[in-house]
């Protein structure tokens, strides 16, 4: 609408995934965000249960992906909505309030900036750093339960806030991984919010739902209710999961597990026969293993409906039992195996299930790219800079933490990024336009003979 161009980066346990887009109206004059350019790439050792394990290759695996994105939609890309998960990922319910100066003013939009300020800097365990301070019931003075306070009048603002921590060891290997391929962080959101994003309808969010996240490293869930999130929680049991039990099980390698999971993995055990086989490769100069259908499949819904417990369990013990009008919403790789709808209806008891597409995406052929499941979290985070996770409140990251020296990228300096070819009359990539480069000063004698005698270091990402 604006020309403002977003990229979302997705950084999963199974791949990496780039996806730029914009936001446009359609012939109908609704909003749809066209792609751009999509970049993927597998990560085989990178990324365990959401958490970067390996940042070498999770940089590598970045720079291809961005890469690609970068030449399919001819931009040079700078800025980034980037993912982060794990099952260090925890939800602490928690409350703060600020006095404000006078009663007779209206509460502003500042005031609640101030109180969300605040709440960034709860003490915490060293080990841990917030991620996101998402606002649930306010209260103004003696009133409480308020969903909108702006304009009300009182001098005592407060709220029960939800606060999302993770891992600071996590949170900053996902910063080393983006500055050390010269991007910059714009916003850092967990997966399943930015997967409600690109699935979820307003009227479902309203009515209450379960977004169930189920990725290959981890399932996540978020809970939402009367358009406001109300719980979030994260299991390190996922897509990986179910490939290990078909290689335990079946007795064959990793990878011909995650194939056999792929191309005929189903979790309704009866729609195979005790006669249909499968041919899996054996080691070299060794027979080819037969494995039953029908024993992949059991194992497929043994596991999912063990994952599918775990929901209920926590649904459960966030107090939205029965309230849910909207049900679930399976997304994630996972949400495509067939039968897995039946096994969640039936495990939790919740009658409306079904799976999450991306939506309003306009047609082309890079949005069927990413008009499935697994795609979710990168097109979500797309949407995530045009729409925010709660109108009522400016920011859902630390903007303090943006100005700290360790997130910035290396050797950007703040630059404007411009379409390729486009020279300076194209549209900036985020950011703002900076004043032209100064030349720097000419070297003295002494500094070459300085850089003669104590040899330059070299980057992070240069190769050996």
């Amino acid at each position: 609408m604006d020309e403002k161009i977003v990229v979302g980066l997705d950084i999963g346990s199974t791949k990496v995934c780039a996806v730029a887009g914009r936001l446009i109206r359609n012939n109908k004059e609704q909003e749809t965000l066209e792609v751009l350019g999509v970049g993927e790439t597998n990560l085989t050792d990178g990324v365990a249960k959401g958490s970067v394990v390996n940042v070498n290759n999770t940089v590598n695996a970045i720079k291809r992906a961005v890469a690609e994105a970068s030449n399919q939609s001819n931009l040079n890309i700078h800025l980034v909505n980037v993912s982060f998960s794990g099952s260090h990922v925890t939800s602490v319910k928690s409350s703060g309030s600020i006095t404000r100066s006078s009663s007779g003013d209206e509460v502003q939009t500042e005031d609640i900036d101030h109180l969300l300020n605040d709440m960034y800097r709860t003490s915490i365990p060293a080990d841990k750093e917030i991620i996101h301070v998402l606002p649930m019931d306010f209260v103004v003075d003696t009133e409480t339960n308020i969903n909108q306070p702006v304009g009300r009048n009182g001098v005592k603002l407060g709220a029960d806030f939800q606060l999302i921590t993770a891992q600071a060891n996590a949170a900053r290997n996902i910063r080393k991984c983006i500055t050390r391929n010269n991007l910059a962080q714009d916003t850092m959101m967990l997966s399943a919010l930015a997967s409600g994003l690109a699935v979820l309808t307003d009227e479902e969010k309203y009515a209450g739902v379960a977004l169930v996240d189920i990725g290959g490293g981890t399932t996540e869930m978020a809970i939402y209710y009367r358009n406001v999130l109300r719980h979030v929680a994260v299991f390190p049991w996922a897509g990986n999961s179910l490939t290990s039990d078909i290689q335990a099980g079946c007795k064959i390698l990793p990878n011909q597990a995650e194939l056999l999971k792929k191309k005929f993995g189903s979790a309704n055990p009866g729609e195979y026969n005790l006669n249909e086989v499968v041919a899996v490769p054996g080691l070299s100069n060794r027979k080819p293993k037969d494995v039953l259908l029908k024993n992949v499949a059991v194992i497929i819904e043994d596991r999912l409906r063990e994952i599918a417990a775990l929901v209920q369990a926590e649904i459960i013990r966030s107090g939205y039992d029965g309230k849910l009008l909207g049900g679930l919403v399976l997304t994630g790789g996972s949400a495509l195996i067939p039968g897995v709808e039946h096994i969640f209806g039936r495990v939790t008891g919740v009658e409306e299930v079904r799976v999450g597409f991306p939506e309003h995406l306009e047609p082309n052929g890079r949005a069927d790219l990413v008009g499935d499941p697994a795609y979710a979290t990168a097109v979500g985070l797309v949407w995530a800079g045009y729409k925010t996770i709660d109108n009522r409140i400016s920011f859902i990251s630390d903007p303090n933490r943006a100005h700290k020296e360790e997130d910035q990228p290396i050797g950007s300096g703040g630059r404007t990024v411009y379409p390729i070819g486009g020279g300076s009359t194209g549209k900036p990539i985020g950011g703002v336009k900076q004043p032209d480069p100064v030349e720097p000063p000419k070297k003295s004698w002494f500094d070459k003979l300085m850089e003669a005698i104590q040899p330059s270091r070299g980057n992070e990402t240069d190769p050996y």
